[in-house]
């Protein structure tokens, strides 16, 4: 265990000194033994290499404060549990908030049907001026419920990728609304985000 943690040491210092051989080395070691446990907390492939990703993204940029990490492999285990655990954090939330919206059947005056009217057709009219990928991805998303990672997939593309059309479109649409004159309540904006 001791030369373990010493040749882990020693990866993390010649990491933090740009040493992208040794990344790769740490890279490799490790991504067999974290992957099986973030997947068994988030049950989602896509989720799991996501994970993946972004703990060493955050090792790589964070490489400066490499030298001071005394137990290389638990902080590494910290940052899965830590990403791990904020995805299922806001699934939860996410579940929960549609679950409280979904029995709800507000009752509509006649001016604000008018006026919910009015915006839709402002935001048709923006999603029309999507550009052809983003307004597909944006359709896929809002009209036949798909997921990012089930997007990504069904396009061939990086789920980066879709989430980042998806938040180009997202801005895209409230601007058009803002400059329409449509100021949006909360809960539609809460409806337009990811």
């Amino acid at each position: 265990m001791h030369a373990q943690l010493y040749d882990d040491k020693e990866l993390f210092l010649a990491i933090a000194e740009g040493d992208e051989t040794a990344f790769r080395r740490l890279f490799h070691k490790y991504v067999p033994q974290l992957r099986p446990i973030a997947q068994h907390i988030t049950k989602t492939a896509a989720v799991t290499e996501d994970i993946i990703q972004e703990t060493f993204l955050r090792l790589w940029v964070s490489r400066d404060k490499l030298p001071e990490i005394e137990q290389p492999r638990s902080w590494l285990l910290r940052i899965v549990f830590y990403q791990s655990f904020t995805y299922l954090r806001k699934q939860a939330v996410h579940h929960k908030a549609m679950d409280t919206l979904a029995p709800v059947e507000p009752v509509f005056s006649m001016e604000e049907n008018m006026a919910y009217d009015s915006m839709m057709k402002q935001v048709g009219l923006a999603v029309a001026q999507l550009p052809p990928r983003a307004k597909q991805i944006y359709l896929l998303s809002r009209e036949q419920g798909l997921k990012i990672p089930e997007i990504a997939r069904e396009l061939s593309l990086s789920t980066n990728t879709v989430k980042n059309s998806l938040v180009r479109s997202l801005q895209s649409i409230r601007k058009h609304l803002e400059g329409a004159g449509h100021l949006l309540p909360a809960l539609i904006v809460w409806l337009l985000r990811l």
